[in-house]
């Protein structure tokens, strides 16, 4: 499967959290991805970014939060986050890096 600039939209950063950490236990890893983006589109760029073979995909939308700076109101954006399963044998470095 080639690398399409696509996918590098689809992805945009692995979140590295101390469930996230749990999670890649169970041979998952959690990654915020475009507020548009599909459970097909994510499996696609996943497997092409990193060449593993996915199990599922599962996505939340996080609510951004209403939040006070200097007196002034503010609200964070709303964030997707996937949580993709890969199959036995496969596995991402996300301290590594692309």
């Amino acid at each position: 499967m080639s690398v399409k600039p696509e996918h590098y939209d689809v992805i945009r950063r692995p979140l590295i959290t101390e469930k996230a950490t749990m999670a890649s236990e169970a041979n998952a890893v959690v990654f915020e991805v475009a507020i548009d983006a599909t459970k097909p589109a994510i499996r696609e760029a996943v497997e092409a970014l990193f060449d593993v073979k996915v199990r599922s995909v599962n996505t939340l939308i996080q609510k951004g939060k209403q939040k006070v700076f200097r007196g002034r109101r503010g609200r964070r954006s709303d964030m997707k986050k996937a949580v993709v399963r890969l199959e036995d044998g496969h596995m991402i470095d996300v301290m590594t890096g692309l």
